[in-house]
């Protein structure tokens, strides 16, 4: 793109002035209706090493109630950052509905300087590719505007910006080895620039170039791509999206109904197994830290399944410093302002470690489809999004183990009466899970569409046969065990 890139022609001075006085006010303006419509706002600045990025976030956040945005400097990934999937550090950076956010470089930077620096090859770079596309279409498909600009300047004026900066003690520091990096190397930077927004210049995030020869005309292009996309966003903010065909390998799966529930063990059996199990469990772990592996453990399943138990005898085969068990309730006023997995993407392992959530992200195609948290177009994408995820997860390098805990209708109001009638047991109990039960057959519907339709082969459903929680315990650990024996 940026080889066939033309700059506009820059306005006289009086004209660039009104202009700018008029991109201004009109900001201030919108502000208010991205806070009413509740529009998300993230804006991604990029360009060339010494192109003035600081200064045109500088000028635009002027117009902006500090309230309503935050500005994240994206400098190298840190150690900590790097044990974890490429895109983490940049999701949680979203910014909530209604409000802004600010990204002095991003996704693009970090992956031109390792393309350009040789540390990824051609498969590598074709995947963080389709991993960014991936990120930025369910942004805009979750009714995020996503603002791309790219700050470009010349050969010449960069080797003079950079001269200039380094000439004086209080500026030279604002010179990078990356920035004189890229200008001895110019010709080559621009054209795997080029590519690169070639290949992520899409309808819905497409990139804005702005010439940035000089301040003032830099930023009131800035602020004239900015003010239009708001104004196209607030204008299409109801807009239904497409739901994307299933692309991912399907492991064939059973309807609920098709479950043999009559599955139990002996005491003195289960005991036996359990302590082996664990033990074993307990060696892999180990192993797991010392080869930076990380992993991921998703339970759903019906109220008083044994989830809780479930995951009890997991945990007490592992070292406390190497796990964390997430309990996902109702999401949090900040985390229902952002994408709906972004609560979830904040809470991944770190290689070498092991995350087990007790609910998991697929809520957005239960509970929120049935209780009507969102809309009919939101839990039907869901599904190719949620593949998406776990797809980036295995890519990264996790094993993923997903459990759907089974048990009968019977058996629920067996176990849900007993709590009830147990004062030690009543805080397991309330209004919410007596409501649920009515809704039983509609839960089984979509749970059978969940598990159909997101049972992918490198991230597929284990059913818990949990009439007999002791079965379902040993056989939880089982699984768990044979599939870290697989990536060790």
């Amino acid at each position: 793109m940026l080889q066939q890139w033309k700059p506009m022609e820059k306005p006289q001075e009086e004209e660039l002035s009104i202009r700018l006085k008029a991109a201004r006010e009109k900001l201030q303006e919108q502000q208010m209706k991205i806070k009413e419509h509740k529009l998300p706002v993230l804006v991604l600045v990029e360009g060339w090493g010494t192109a003035g990025k600081g200064n045109v976030i500088g000028q635009l956040i002027k117009n902006i109630d500090p309230r309503f945005f935050k500005v994240a400097s994206m400098a190298a990934p840190t150690e900590e950052e790097r044990r974890k999937p490429f895109l983490y550090r940049h999701f949680v950076n979203i910014p909530e509905a209604g409000k802004f956010s600010f990204l002095d470089s991003g996704w693009m930077n970090e992956v031109m300087r390792a393309r350009l620096y040789g540390e990824i090859g051609d498969e590598e770079y074709a995947a963080r590719i389709e991993s960014i596309k991936m990120f930025e279409r369910q942004l805009t498909d979750n009714g995020y505007l996503v603002v791309k600009l790219f700050l470009h300047i010349g050969k010449k004026e960069q080797e003079k910006r950079i001269k200039q900066l380094s000439g004086e003690k209080d500026t030279k520091w604002r010179v990078s080895k990356n920035d004189r990096w890229q200008n001895e190397h110019y010709d080559a930077c621009v054209k795997v620039f080029s590519s690169y927004m070639k290949d992520t210049n899409t309808p819905s995030a497409p990139w804005y170039i702005i010439d940035a020869k000089s301040k003032k005309w830099a930023e009131l292009q800035a602020l004239e791509f900015l003010t239009e996309g708001i104004d196209v966003a607030l204008a299409n903010n109801a807009m239904a999206v497409p739901i994307l065909q299933n692309v991912f390998p399907m492991e064939k799966m059973p309807l609920l109904s098709e479950i043999d529930l009559n599955k139990s063990l002996e005491v003195d059996v289960y005991e036996k197994e359990l302590k082996e199990l664990q033990q074993r469990l307990g060696e892999l772990h180990n192993r797991l830290y010392r080869k930076k592996v990380p992993v991921i453990i998703a339970y759903e399943g019906w109220d008083a399944a044994g989830k809780g138990g479930n995951i009890k005898r997991i945990t007490g085969a592992l070292d406390p410093r190497g796990y964390e068990v997430h309990p996902i309730a109702s999401p949090e006023p900040h985390e229902k302002a952002r994408h709906y997995l972004w609560r979830f993407w904040t809470r991944l392992p770190k290689t070498g470690h092991i995350a087990i959530f007790d609910r998991t992200w697929y809520g957005r195609v239960m509970v929120e489809r049935l209780e009507g948290f969102c809309s009919e177009n939101d839990w039907k994408r869901a599904f190719n999004e949620i593949n998406e995820f776990e797809k980036e997860l295995h890519d990264w390098g996790a094993v993923i183990i997903k459990f759907w805990v089974q048990i009968d209708k019977d058996t629920q109001l067996e176990r849900f009466t007993d709590r009830q009638n147990t004062p030690g047991k009543q805080w397991k109990i309330t209004d919410e899970d007596w409501r649920n039960r009515e809704k039983w057959d509609l839960y089984e519907e979509a749970v059978n569409e969940m598990i159909q339709k997101t049972s992918t082969t490198y991230a597929p459903w284990h059913i818990l046969e949990s009439v007999d929680k002791k079965y379902a315990r040993i056989k939880a650990l089982k699984i768990v065990i044979e599939e870290l024996e697989k990536v060790l």
